[in-house]
């Protein structure tokens, strides 16, 4: 068995199947498995998993729970359910409301970690398809060319890395430490614990669609009830990992994590259009890293905050 595909589902109905086909489409001459865990789906998530389980039995391999584990405070089901049945060399991610757009993703990665046992794990660029009317870029792409990234780079990164690209070494994911399994996402301990072994490579292709706007998805969750209290108690549930990751890793990279915590802060205040500190001397390093555009409308909202939401409220109904 050379990739596990673990793919995580809540709901995804409308999703899953452009996200199984898209697995199995990819071009490859090793074998594969697809871990599938459905978080007791209300939808009809389970059933559609079910059809491809019968028709692909020896490579979907479906957890179905009756009750939502999530709710039971299971935040990284990859890590609980997926990540210890994996039989492969490496471990491909992609969520169920997500999915592959290039039928030699696999084969390109596959390659990469085959020929460079110094690489810890291997990303890409990804589409973005957006579903709730936002204003948001339509493409991740970290870096501007296929290149080679530190392990300090990936601890310390200043953009964001698709999760639905992401292949790992499956021997960093076996005996994870417990500040994975406290973190309230996977992606970002998940590549800060492979780059202790290694760097990372990312090849400069759009090969995985992130559909941004999902009603289910963790993201969104954020914007209901309380927004500022999320971001905050986020936060603090982040520094406690990249404290805990930076002892772990003996302080190799502790200037690195020290500036992601400072740059994490950073992007909290941002998101909660906290203009005092965004603006302040303490973070305008950070503030400098925002695209031009970011930067743009912050200063619109700030300096003309009527003008700012009547236009923002005028583009929205014209993009409905």
């Amino acid at each position: 068995m050379k990739v596990s595909i673990c793919c995580i589902t809540y709901n995804h109905g409308k999703y899953i199947k452009k996200a199984i086909d898209s697995f199995l489409a990819q071009k490859r001459d090793f074998d594969i498995e697809i871990l599938i865990n459905d978080d007791a789906s209300t939808d009809d998530t389970a059933d559609i998993i079910r059809e491809y389980e019968k028709k692909y039995p020896d490579i979907i391999k479906p957890i179905y729970h009756d009750e939502n584990m999530y709710s039971k405070g299971v935040t990284n089901p990859s890590g609980v359910y997926n990540f210890p049945r994996a039989s492969g060399e490496y471990i491909a991610m992609c969520e169920g409301d997500d999915y592959w757009c290039d039928d030699e993703k696999l084969r390109m990665q596959v390659e990469i970690l085959d020929k460079n046992k110094d690489i810890s794990f291997c990303f890409h660029a990804a589409k973005v398809e957006n579903l709730d009317n936002t204003f948001s870029p339509n493409l991740i792409r970290p870096y501007e060319k296929s290149m080679r990234i530190t392990a300090k780079e990936v601890i310390n990164k200043r953009t964001h890395y698709p999760t639905a690209s992401l292949l790992l070494r499956s021997e960093y994911m076996k005996s994870l430490p417990q500040y994975y399994f406290d973190c309230k996402v996977g992606d970002i301990p998940m590549q800060i614990i492979s780059a202790k072994y290694g760097d990372a490579y990312y090849i400069d292709r759009v090969m995985s669609v992130y559909r941004m706007g999902v009603p289910t998805s963790w993201t969104a969750s954020q914007f209901s009830g309380d927004y500022k209290k999320k971001q905050e108690d986020y936060y603090q549930n982040m520094k406690q990992m990249y404290e805990a990751y930076d002892k772990d890793s003996d302080y190799r990279f502790h200037s690195e994590v020290e500036a992601a915590k400072k740059r994490l802060r950073f992007l909290t205040y941002v998101n909660v259009r906290d203009f005092k500190n965004i603006l302040s001397k303490r973070y305008k390093n950070e503030y400098k890293e925002l695209d031009f555009r970011e930067r743009f409308f912050i200063k619109f909202e700030y300096f003309l905050p009527d003008v700012y939401n009547l236009v923002r409220k005028t583009a929205l109904s014209l993009k409905k």
